[in-house]
């Protein structure tokens, strides 16, 4: 997706709401092969450092990549990946990624477990790296502004609400 620092590492995106629906007949194969392709395209891509930016916004569970699947991956990168990933960002965090992560974090390594980031919205991402060429997609971007429209109306309408119960409130209202 692009590159930060002064020796050009790579930064890898990686959007959960891309990958296959699990109710697929196939699934297992397509994970696999989808595996396979991430870590030969690594291998190719990554000389120096690098980060992987993992968007979990906009995913529903059915697409999220299961514990077993997960394991199996981190199994298999080899050591050179694994000492060369210098931060794993997981932006848009569900509970359900964050319990995986709390679960499985016994039986991965300290150091591994030390380069994960959990980013809550898309403005602490642009505060870490440089966005200029990180590209993403439409539904995660659609999905967190109104996801915090819908916040903001809930806020105003339960204020609202609140202020209306309040006696003294009242008093100001009908006046």
């Amino acid at each position: 997706s692009g590159y930060y620092g002064d020796g050009l590492n790579a930064i890898i995106v990686f959007a959960a709401c891309f990958l296959p629906d699990s109710s697929r007949t196939d699934y297992n194969y397509v994970m696999e092969n989808l595996f396979l392709y991430v870590i030969s395209t690594l291998e190719l891509m990554v000389a120096e450092d690098y980060m992987i930016v993992y968007l979990n916004g906009a995913t529903p569970r059915r697409r999220m990549p299961g514990l077993g699947w997960m394991k199996k991956c981190y199994q298999m990168i080899d050591r050179r990946l694994r000492k060369n990933l210098k931060s794993f960002i997981i932006v848009h965090p569900s509970w359900f990624i964050r319990t995986i992560l709390a679960v499985t974090r016994p039986f991965i390594s300290s150091k591994f477990s030390s380069k994960i980031q959990y980013v809550n919205t898309l403005a602490e991402l642009r505060e870490m790296i440089p966005m200029e060429y990180v590209h993403i997609p439409d539904s995660i971007v659609k999905k967190k502004s109104t996801e915090k429209k819908c916040l903001l109306i809930f806020f105003l309408v339960s204020r609202t609400s609140c202020l209306s119960n309040d006696p003294e409130m009242a008093s100001v209202e009908q006046e």
